[in-house]
């Protein structure tokens, strides 16, 4: 069995301390504007001070502060996206792959035009027709990420449905709503924790790139994308701006990755090693 992922274990702890805990671990307000503090560097820097450890924007606003805030805005998003998205998904799987025949046809060809849309530009559509926000990236969220749970769902039921307990159900007059929830969920529900974990960075990367792009969450609410975006005209001269969110970022999803990549082989027992 492989070791337990230790550093993912910390950058994720931290990353939900951090996000819990922000009004009590910054003194600063992460929207409030102080124009004569604007574009002050990390402490590090030659005029930077531990006033503002990672410095501040064009607008005077503390970065580890907005850091902090952001990370809340991470976590909704990918909680509420996950919870909906996959929730459908894991559905839609089971009903395709037992019930199967034209029911699964139907749903297949959605998940397969759900694939096939650009993601990006469907969230672009929501937002100049349902506005920028929070739900409206969500929803955006969710609906592109359903197919993906319905795909790998479905094929785990697909040999499920043949094992000899399910028939055996059958033969005791069971419902087919009935092996559904009792036989066929508890046999997928490993399945479905693993992708979970494994979309959270993907659900992360989406977020930052549609507030990098406007359609995600409106200024002034502090996002990681949102914040690369701002800085990225002053990335010569204000490094910092761009640089600590995007390395937030790529932490984060790092550390789900590597997660998610131990959970499976701790749930797959032919990954198993005695």
């Amino acid at each position: 069995m492989r070791k337990l992922p230790w550093a993912s274990f910390i950058i994720i702890g931290s990353l939900v301390f951090v996000a819990v805990f922000a009004p009590w671990l910054t003194p600063y307000d992460p929207i409030e504007q102080t124009l004569a503090k604007k574009l002050l560097p990390p402490f590090w820097e030659e005029k930077g001070s531990f006033e503002h450890l990672l410095g501040t924007d064009k607008f005077g606003r503390d970065v580890l502060t907005r850091l902090f805030y952001g990370a809340r805005i991470s976590l909704i998003v990918t909680g509420l996206a996950l919870t909906v998205g996959g929730g459908v998904g894991l559905l839609i799987g089971i009903v395709s792959g037992y019930v199967g025949g034209r029911v699964d046809s139907v749903l297949m060809r959605l998940v397969d035009a759900a694939i096939a849309f650009p993601a990006i530009l469907f969230a672009l559509l929501l937002a100049v027709t349902m506005g920028q926000g929070l739900m409206t990236l969500i929803t955006a969220i969710s609906l592109l990420l359903w197919a993906t749970f319905a795909r790998v769902i479905r094929g785990e039921v697909l040999a499920l449905k043949e094992r000899d307990f399910v028939a055996l159900a059958r033969v005791h007059g069971c419902s087919p709503a009935r092996i559904m929830l009792t036989h066929i969920l508890p046999n997928v529900l490993n399945t479905f924790m693993v992708l979970l974990t494994l979309n959270v960075g993907v659900v992360i990367v989406a977020e930052a790139s549609l507030s990098f792009l406007g359609a995600g969450i409106p200024p002034p609410t502090p996002s990681w994308g949102l914040m690369v975006a701002e800085g990225r005209g002053k990335i010569s001269s204000a490094w910092w701006l761009s640089l600590i969110p995007g390395i937030a970022i790529t932490l984060v999803v790092l550390a789900f990755n590597l997660f998610g990549d131990w959970l499976r082989d701790r749930l797959d027992p032919k990954l198993r090693q005695l």
